[in-house]
């Protein structure tokens, strides 16, 4: 089960950057890039705003690290604060959602925790590795469910990086 709380970052100034056209990841310190990491892989079907259970699009949305996973079958998986507040009142608008998911989204927004990943807008989004998967479908298609993906070894590198709380911003 995921933890319920978003820390608060120690370094507010680190941040990530997902550019889903370009398939790059970048951590950034302000608007300095640290880090490039290039090859990553998006959702079967591309990024959009407008994302539904099972369509296999990458959200793309300002989010933060909810919660790490160490022991994932993608080797390392970070889940993000996916549905985000504006893609729950987008939702919420356009019948998606109804309204009691829709203020547990933004109850979860305004206690600082990871909102609830079982709304048909999806959930359990996030950055992972491979795990076993093949490397060199990897590197030839986009094709997660909706997250984005690096190699186990990327991913590891990563690590380095990213902490709870972390602002993601995918583009």
């Amino acid at each position: 089960m995921a933890p319920l709380t978003v820390l608060a970052s120690e370094n507010d100034s680190l941040w990530l950057l997902i550019d889903t056209d370009k398939l790059l990841l970048k951590v950034m310190r302000g608007e300095k890039v640290e880090v490039v990491y290039e090859n990553i892989s998006i959702g079967k079907n591309g990024a959009g705003i407008d994302k539904e259970r099972g369509d296999e699009k990458t959200p793309l949305g300002t989010f933060k690290i909810g919660w790490i996973n160490r022991n994932s079958r993608y080797h390392l998986f970070f889940g993000f604060t996916y549905p985000s507040l504006e893609i729950a009142k987008r939702g919420f608008a356009g019948g998606k959602i109804d309204f009691k998911m829709y203020y547990e989204i933004r109850a979860a927004k305004e206690l600082g925790r990871v909102p609830p990943q079982n709304s048909s807008l999806g959930g359990q989004i996030g950055i992972h590795g491979l795990g076993s998967a093949d490397p060199v479908i990897h590197h030839a298609v986009n094709w997660t469910g909706g997250c984005i993906a690096l190699t186990n070894e990327q991913v590891d590198s990563l690590n380095e990086w990213v902490f709870r709380g972390m602002r993601v911003v995918v583009v």
